[in-house]
């Protein structure tokens, strides 16, 4: 089966294995795991982050993030489909007792103009706006990408209301192998950020928190509190080390195949539109809104896995256990259902 489901499928490559295995471990509940010391440090510097901390998903540390900026009652802006209102079982609710105020955009993306029209006066009948997030890569934007000036005028808008601003960067390096932006320039922006190591990157467990120090320190006593202390999980840390320090690059592969598949889904009677593909996410809007699930079906049938993305959608992303034959095989498929 050729699994386009998701790039959370990847499996870690050999080398990654290897070096999974040799990783020294200890007990980072306690904080001795040198292999998660290595990780942290090595992240917080290539993003020029004060602090890091590894976490076992996105959605935690997403969760975690909004845990320590928000107080209950508070509101968070941001867009109608972001993962963290829309993918994370209401925990902005159950976990941190937070309002949230979802706003239209483009694909995904929000503006600054849009934004401060939401910021809530001191009116005692209306919640504290107390964090803005954004996602980049959206993922249901079909993985578009954010102006970086855009996020530069976010950015000021929110110092001007003392308002954080955190990023969802589930796929951010997706991202910035897009716009090209450097890390630490791009990271700047942002009071926290969220990296997921499990996906594009291809690491088997694991996400990255970033921050001040304080914000940090805060951050891993709410771990804790939210059942996420791990011992020794070096082991994994070591997979997310080995990621970053050679699966970078590659991402643009993931790109250049969403492309292909982009290429060839357009020639297709059966296909109504594929939204424009900037990163390694394809998502088809088919002309027959109630054919979704036979579409889905069909391909399975014939080797190729798909997942529904909504009424009269079907998603395909790429990764890196997607080679150009995998492709060559999945056009074939498509041009014949």
């Amino acid at each position: 089966m050729i699994d386009f489901r998701s790039d959370t499928v990847t499996l870690p490559t050999q080398e990654m294995r290897e070096f999974m295995i040799n990783a020294p471990v200890g007990d980072d509940v306690f904080n001795e795991d040198p292999s998660i010391h290595e990780l942290q440090n090595y992240a917080a510097e290539l993003f020029g982050m004060e602090d890091a901390l590894f976490c076992s998903s996105g959605t935690q540390t997403n969760q975690i993030a909004i845990n320590v900026h928000v107080k209950p009652g508070g509101e968070i802006i941001c867009h109608e489909d972001s993962h963290i209102y829309k993918y994370e079982g209401g925990g902005i609710a159950k976990n941190s007792g937070a309002s949230v105020r979802l706003l239209q955009g483009n694909r995904g993306r929000i503006t600054a103009e849009i934004i401060s029209k939401w910021f809530n006066p001191d009116d005692i009948h209306l919640p504290v706006t107390e964090l803005v997030s954004l996602e980049d890569t959206a993922n249901r934007g079909g993985g578009s990408v954010y102006d970086f000036e855009e996020i530069k005028k976010i950015r000021q808008l929110c110092l001007s209301q003392n308002v954080p601003l955190h990023l969802d960067g589930a796929r951010l390096m997706n991202a910035l192998a897009v716009n090209n932006i450097p890390i630490k320039e791009y990271a700047s922006q942002f009071d926290s950020i969220s990296l997921c190591l499990s996906k594009g990157l291809g690491a088997p467990v694991g996400s990255l928190l970033m921050g001040n120090k304080d914000f940090i320190k805060k951050s891993r006593r709410v771990r804790k509190v939210f059942g996420g202390g791990m011992r020794q999980a070096g082991f994994l840390a070591a997979a997310g080390l080995y990621a970053l320090k050679n699966n970078l690059e590659r991402l643009k592969d993931d790109h250049r195949r969403a492309l292909l598949l982009e290429n060839c889904l357009n020639e297709l009677s059966w296909v109504n539109e594929v939204i424009p593909v900037e990163t390694n996410i394809v998502v088809i809007i088919l002309k027959q809104n109630e054919k979704r699930d036979f579409y889905i079906q069909k391909l399975k049938d014939n080797g190729i896995l798909t997942v529904s993305f909504g009424e009269g959608m079907i998603r395909m992303v790429t990764h890196l256990n997607i080679s150009d034959a995998d492709i060559d095989k999945a056009c074939k498929v498509l041009k014949c259902i």
